[in-house]
């Protein structure tokens, strides 16, 4: 792999300047993370910052991934008692689905506001995520009109607002946001191949290189169909298959044009669904940081 991806630009570093001023003023947070990367696109900051704070993970792109793994996904979150939904584009949910999931989790807190004597409200929520995870479509679909700005690409929303969900819950939208550091290049590669990042930050190459070796050992035969390969083809190393995977393509020896276009294959779903997060690496994580 070249050079490692690190992306975080002014607004970014503003943006969790804000997240720790707000955090105070919510109930719980909402950290919006890509099913395909479940682990890598989770925020190391917002864990930080916000560790005292009830947490819902709602995990976008569900279409896209792979469905045993995100079912892998829910299944541990269950086991260690953190609340956590699989949605996509097509999923029918409102705030009232949202604030059933949460209610639980909060009743303490509320009733004992309500014992004192203080007025009910509805639930705040601060909602975070990295770029381009899918974050604005959520809040549209939960507010039910186009409040929050949508686009394909990272770094859309730019400031802070409030939103509201219908009666019961009260959002905070904030921008995409990375964190200064990634913890390997790994974990870049991911992001960068799912589209987190800005594109010229990374080399298109090592990307769609690394989207090789993972397809060639997950979903080879969805590989080869794409890309019409044979056996022989995948005894070749990742950049010699790459630059095969270029001529088949009709690019001649363009493998910089040839990656691009295994990387918006890759994202458009064109090889097949996937999940490049294995719910085995929480445990690694685990152990490494004990």
């Amino acid at each position: 792999m070249g050079v490692n991806i690190q992306w975080f630009p002014g607004h970014m570093a503003k943006a969790i300047r804000q997240f720790e001023e707000n955090i105070s003023l919510v109930d719980i947070v909402f950290e919006i993370v890509d099913a395909r990367v479940p682990l890598s696109s989770m925020n190391p900051e917002v864990a930080r910052i916000s560790k005292n704070q009830p947490h819902l993970y709602i995990m976008t792109k569900r279409d896209l991934a792979d469905e045993n793994m995100t079912k892998k996904w829910l299944d541990y979150f269950k086991s260690i008692n953190q609340p956590a939904i699989a949605i996509d584009t097509k999923s029918k949910f409102s705030s009232n689905d949202i604030v059933k999931v949460i209610e639980p989790i909060l009743r303490e807190k509320l009733e004992r506001e309500q014992a004192k004597g203080m007025k009910k409200r509805p639930i705040r929520a601060i909602t975070v995520g990295v770029p381009n995870v899918g974050k604005s479509t959520v809040l549209n679909r939960l507010v039910k009109r186009r409040a929050a700005q949508v686009g394909n690409r990272p770094g859309v929303t730019k400031g802070q607002q409030w939103l509201k969900a219908g009666s019961q819950l009260e959002l905070l939208d904030t921008p995409g946001i990375l964190w200064p550091k990634f913890e390997t290049q790994l974990q870049a590669d991911k992001l960068a191949l799912t589209g987190a990042i800005k594109e010229g930050i990374y080399h298109n190459d090592d990307v769609a290189l690394y989207a090789i070796d993972f397809f060639r050992k997950y979903h080879k035969k969805q590989l080869m169909n794409r890309y019409h390969l044979n056996d022989v083809d995948l005894g070749l190393s990742n950049p010699d298959l790459l630059l095969k995977i270029t001529k088949n393509l009709g690019m001649k020896d363009d493998f910089e044009k040839a990656s691009v276009r295994v990387i918006q294959d890759v994202r458009n779903n064109k090889i097949t669904r996937f999940t490049l997060d294995d719910v085995e690496e929480v445990s690694l994580n685990n152990e490494k940081n004990n």
